[in-house]
């Protein structure tokens, strides 16, 4: 399925809704009164032009102020709905009774949880391309999401993936498919930074973030997020809780894929 291309007010709305609330503001005061501020600083001659050019488009900076502020009520409504949609998930049933695109932001959401800033839609394009970027600690990571129910992503897929690293001189890729993944993809994969998420993983990162959330504590320690990595793939560690003993201490945020763990 091919992406429609983003326009403006798609990027405002991807903002943080606060960012848009000031994005609106901002446009208001340089349509109303700064480009007639402009002009006006130019001479004598010009300064009659300034004011009228401010009256004139004082009626399109209303228009572009409110429609960034409906963008960043839309913002709103998409996080409320990815807290929603991750807080509800249950078990891989309840993967699949989501469309694909609630799929892509119930992923976007538990990297958020991670500790991960995260844009969706990428860089667009065919399904199959990118469809979530993740920042943090001035890594650049791809993802991919699948929400094959029936399906395991092959090697030809996780090859495609790992070629766009490069192209887009990224440091690593995830890959998310509910269907999870072949003996050739996981193959394929092996020691290099690809990530093969499956859905049984993603579900238990949710559980995780849930139960984490339940005792009002943050998913991931950022004194040691920073400083230490998993002993066995070098990937980010997150802060966890023993069930039966409640002693905390660090695993691996990609368990159970890998099951790297160190003290807290």
């Amino acid at each position: 399925m091919r992406r429609r291309k983003k326009s403006g007010l798609d990027e405002v709305a991807s903002w943080p809704w606060p960012l848009g609330i000031l994005a609106g503001i901002v446009a208001f005061v340089v349509i109303r009164y700064g480009i007639g501020a402009y002009l006006s600083a130019g001479g004598p001659l010009l300064r009659p032009v300034g004011q009228q050019i401010g009256a004139v488009l004082a009626p399109l900076a209303w228009i572009v102020m409110l429609a960034c502020w409906a963008a960043a009520g839309g913002s709103w409504a998409n996080a409320q709905r990815r807290r929603n949609l991750h807080d509800t998930r249950t078990g891989l049933d309840s993967l699949a009774d989501i469309s694909w695109r609630e799929f892509e932001m119930l992923v976007g959401e538990s990297y958020r949880r991670q500790g991960y800033q995260v844009v969706e839609n990428g860089l667009g394009g065919k399904d199959g391309g990118i469809d979530l970027i993740l920042s943090r600690d001035g890594r650049r990571e791809l993802v991919q999401c699948k929400q094959w129910k029936r399906r395991q992503v092959n090697a030809s897929t996780v090859r495609e993936m790992w070629g766009l690293v490069d192209h887009h001189r990224a440091d690593a890729v995830h890959i998310v498919s509910a269907g999870g993944f072949t003996a050739d993809a996981a193959r394929f994969a092996r020691g290099k930074p690809i990530y093969l998420v499956t859905g049984s993983e993603l579900i238990e990162r949710i559980r995780m973030a849930q139960e984490i959330a339940r005792m009002g504590e943050p998913a991931i320690s950022p004194a040691t997020s920073q400083t230490l990595a998993c002993p066995l793939c070098s990937g980010a560690m997150v802060e966890r809780r023993n069930r039966r003993t409640g002693e905390r201490f660090l695993g691996c945020a990609r368990f159970p894929q890998c099951k790297g763990t160190a003290p807290a």
